[in-house]
């Protein structure tokens, strides 16, 4: 499966990250992906116009997913593509994948990236701006971005040199559990957070007896599957036994 060379394949990655620039009402960021595949499907369709031609439409169609999932499904596309141009898979099925891979993959980059990894960044660097470690958050931004890149650039290449197979390695990755977990993480970060720009006092054993209150009862309402109104209503019952007037004359930042 040698169809495309180093010079395409780079140039392809190069421009998965720019699908989301055209973003649009009509298709979201279909123009950008097909933006993204267009050297490796002039490549692959070099001796036939009329397949780069189906090739371009079909990826022009409808297609929205989270942004650090494109260098892989560009990859996968370009797999298929290319088993498509030599008859090894029927290109009346691509769209069917197509869908279900974007919105699988946009459904885990929501959960797992925006959700909660991203999140966890966010919290650590406000944390460390606060207690005086200003370098240190420069120096994690840094090391969350490269590695971003090098994901990404590992995706990419798994994803064209295993195709739909990839995805089956990425189920037991167990990424939406790892969401899971980070959220809790996430949720001492906060009081984390607290502690930082809030001296310590005794009153503040209240503020952090509430936050473990809550985070307990989250984790059993989620096993339970209670309501989250309900949930909401006991926790701001809770807060009501706070002292906000003494603690707010002793908020510091």
């Amino acid at each position: 499966m040698a169809h495309l060379n180093y010079k395409s394949l780079t140039s392809c990655l190069l421009r998965s990250q720019l699908v989301g620039c055209a973003f649009n009402t009509r298709g979201l960021q279909n123009i950008g992906l097909a933006y993204a595949l267009e050297p490796g499907l002039q490549k692959i369709y070099s001796h036939d116009p009329q397949g780069l031609q189906r090739a371009r439409r079909s990826h022009l169609k409808f297609y929205n997913t989270h942004p650090f999932w494109n260098p892989l499904l560009v990859g996968i596309f370009l797999s298929l593509e290319s088993k498509i141009s030599r008859d090894l898979f029927p290109s009346a099925s691509l769209p069917g994948v197509k869908s279900t891979l974007v919105y699988t993959l946009s459904a885990i980059g929501d959960s797992f990236f925006s959700g909660s990894l991203l999140v966890t960044w966010a919290l650590l660097t406000m944390v460390m701006v606060m207690a005086g470690f200003f370098w240190p958050a420069i120096l994690l931004g840094i090391i969350f971005f490269v590695g971003l890149q090098l994901f990404k650039m590992y995706i990419f290449y798994q994803g064209y040199m295993q195709g739909i197979v990839f995805v089956q390695r990425l189920r037991r990755w167990n990424l939406i559990n790892w969401g899971t977990r980070l959220k809790i993480v996430n949720a001492l970060l906060v009081l984390c957070f607290w502690l930082v720009i809030w001296p310590f006092q005794w009153h503040t054993l209240y503020f952090i007896g509430v936050c473990i209150v809550g985070l307990i009862m989250a984790w059993t309402f989620r096993r339970i599957q209670w309501s989250r109104e309900i949930f909401l209503a006991v926790v701001f019952l809770l807060s009501l036994l706070l002292p906000w007037e003494q603690m707010g004359n002793n908020f510091v930042f």
